[in-house]
């Protein structure tokens, strides 16, 4: 590892193309870090864990009440990749016609086990006036135990590693959605997609919206909303939505209808006040 690069930026660098085609000459501090999909998994909810206003809980807390829920795993000392993550989240919940407390929830666990509800607190207060929604958004930040935390990890694939050296962390930058019940249903990666200001993660709103109705199983979402997901395509191996051709087709074929429908119709009325102009006279 070349000294003094933050290993998380080293996974950073290694997210485009090009760099995919060199990533078994990764240093050995960063084997293994990687992201196994879990889909269909079930979080174990009696892990326990600490809030960041020092509450003792377990993750059944967040669940069961109909709401999916949105995890990260981060830590919050990390310098680089976690702010990235973060921050990109943030942006896409901005943009989130859904709401943090009504339609689902967030949840920030830190994979650094020495780390304080206090740091946890900070560190939410940062990112909740980064988001501008007020102070009762329902995002709550974490701390817990070695075996809770490494527990987590496991259970939905994460694997992250401690570099002692830096005293940081190596670990991916992933989003993972769950079912109200704790089922993992979506994975959703930024890496390689550079965000608004061409740098950094970028998670689309979009991708968000969709993930939080998959895991609802249709609770969530409007009828339009509903339509417009039919059309969108998950793709695990990219961690994102994208069009796909029956999508595209159906869209097109209402569209179709719609401009047949809108000409018909004014021939139709043109026809009508021909044929009254006509029994006038």
């Amino acid at each position: 590892m070349r000294k003094g690069l933050p290993a998380s930026l080293m996974l950073l660098s290694l997210a485009t193309p090009a760099a995919a085609q060199v990533a078994d000459q990764l240093p050995k501090e960063l084997s293994g870090v990687s992201v196994q999909q879990k889909l269909g998994n079930h979080v174990n909810l009696a892990l326990p864990f600490t809030t960041h206003t020092g509450e003792a809980i377990t993750l059944r807390k967040f669940f069961g009440d109909g709401k999916p829920v949105i995890l990260t795993l981060n830590y919050y000392r990390c310098r680089t990749l976690c702010s990235l993550e973060l921050n990109a989240l943030v942006n896409g919940l901005k943009e989130l016609s859904f709401k943090a407390g009504t339609e689902f929830r967030v949840i920030t666990a830190s994979i650094d086990h020495r780390e304080t509800p206090k740091l946890a607190f900070g560190k939410r207060k940062r990112y909740l006036e980064s988001l501008g929604q007020g102070e009762n958004v329902d995002w709550t930040f974490l701390t817990g135990s070695e075996a809770s935390v490494r527990a987590l990890a496991a259970q939905v694939g994460f694997t992250f590693r401690y570099i002692k050296e830096q005293d940081e962390f190596a670990h991916p930058a992933v989003i993972f959605v769950l079912s109200p019940e704790g089922k993992i249903v979506r994975y959703l990666e930024g890496l390689g997609e550079p965000g608004k200001d061409g740098q950094g993660l970028n998670i689309p709103a979009r991708d968000l919206k969709f993930a939080i109705m998959d895991a609802s199983e249709g609770k969530v979402g409007s009828l339009l909303d509903k339509f417009i997901q039919s059309c969108f395509h998950y793709d695990p191996s990219l961690g994102r939505y994208g069009a796909f051709a029956m999508g595209i087709m159906r869209i097109g074929g209402i569209l179709t209808v719609v401009i047949l429908a809108i000409v018909l119709g004014a021939f139709w009325r043109r026809e009508r006040r021909i044929r009254r102009m006509a029994e006038a006279t």
